[in-house]
């Protein structure tokens, strides 16, 4: 039995979260997004846990193919669009649904033998990162329903700002598109993680002006975790979907004033016991962790001590603890907020999930 770091999958509540945002937008059909292997949950069994996904959305043609390959039937959307000629042509053999944000690929399309194409013309309303200017977007669009290879045309941005309500940019970008919608008979998606629960009016006054349907692309808030800062997906309703634990391999008795890890950053103020625990920064625990982030060992929040190592991170067990070797360590999950993980690390709870390294194999459960 290993007792290395791994990822516990609860698709239960991968299952719970689904309907959490169904009921968000109850108008909408749902884009649910994988990608990044489903934000480091695991790209095949994320998919294949939400049977009730009009599409999934990936960022790159090789998770389509990873997901083809598993046996899933649901539309695919490439965020990225393709790259290549050849690319598009696996694209199409996939049936993938494809992102257009730069002229290339309109040439890859009208230069295309493909069929029955549908894809998503992506237009910048100031994100400035992917999409065609909105100046551009009537040209551009007409260039597309001309291509043989296209069936359908649908329209998609994205909005930068949307986790912030007190900011204008997310007022400002609704406000161009909603000068284009009018003049556009398709399908239209706008809303991330954050939009859905944030601007469900808004983006209802801008769907009132659109004939095709709506759709939402779900990302973060798919695995339980919240896309606003100071709070976490409970306060949403959302359940975390992943846990991430390991055990304890070494448990051992220090003297104040020893110190511990490397450099020997931390030092014991008062005689207790050290626990090694079986995670590191090759796991996806992150190295600049400081010290005192809570870690849970036998239900009750213990602080790290000490420079997180590739493979093993101290924590400060207490004088007199009774922990022993294989007790499990919750590295976060249900108890133990990935949220507030992230604010120790100064980062997003994204890097966190989504950097897992998974040198042990992940376990689902619902």
């Amino acid at each position: 039995m290993s007792f290395g770091a791994r990822a516990l999958i609860r698709l239960g509540a991968l299952q719970h979260n689904f309907q959490v945002i169904r009921k968000a937008a109850p108008g909408s059909r749902i884009m649910a997004v994988i990608k990044a292997n489903a934000y480091g949950h695991g790209l095949v069994q994320v998919a294949g846990g939400l049977p009730d996904a009009d599409s999934f959305a990936v960022a790159r043609l090789p998770e389509a193919i990873e997901l083809r390959h598993a046996g899933i039937e649901k539309p695919i959307v490439l965020l990225e669009g393709v790259q290549s000629a050849a690319d598009l042509a696996e694209a199409a053999r996939l049936e993938c649904e494809l992102v257009v944000h730069c002229e290339p690929q309109v040439g890859f399309l009208e230069s295309s033998d493909a069929r029955n194409l549908t894809v998503w013309l992506k237009v910048d309303t100031g994100m400035h990162r992917l999409g065609f200017p909105l100046r551009d977007a009537s040209i551009v669009l007409a260039r597309l329903r001309a291509c043989n290879a296209v069936a359908e045309v649908r329209l998609m941005t994205h909005l930068a700002s949307a986790d912030k309500r007190s900011e204008a940019t997310t007022r400002k970008q609704l406000a161009l598109l909603q000068d284009t919608i009018p003049d556009f008979d398709g399908d239209v998606s706008i809303a991330n993680s954050a939009a859905i629960f944030a601007w469900s009016g808004e983006l209802d006054a801008c769907y009132a002006r659109c004939s095709g349907t709506p759709w939402v692309r779900p990302g973060i808030c798919l695995y339980g975790i919240s896309p606003f800062s100071g709070q976490t997906g409970r306060d949403l309703g959302l359940r975390p979907v992943m846990q991430f634990e390991s055990r304890l391999i070494a448990v051992k008795s220090v003297r104040s004033g020893d110190s511990v890890g490397y450099l020997g950053r931390w030092q014991a103020q008062r005689d207790t016991t050290i626990g090694i625990v079986a995670a590191g920064y090759g796991d996806g625990y992150l190295r600049y962790l400081p010290s005192g982030t809570p870690m849970l060992i036998n239900g009750r929040r213990v602080p790290l001590a000490g420079v997180v190592s590739m493979d093993m991170a101290a924590v400060d067990l207490g004088p007199g603890a009774a922990d022993r070797i294989g007790d499990f360590a919750i590295l976060w999950g249900e108890d133990l907020a990935v949220e507030e993980i992230a604010l120790h690390a100064g980062t997003i709870p994204y890097q966190l999930v989504a950097g897992v390294m998974h040198r042990e194999p992940s376990e689902q459960s619902q």
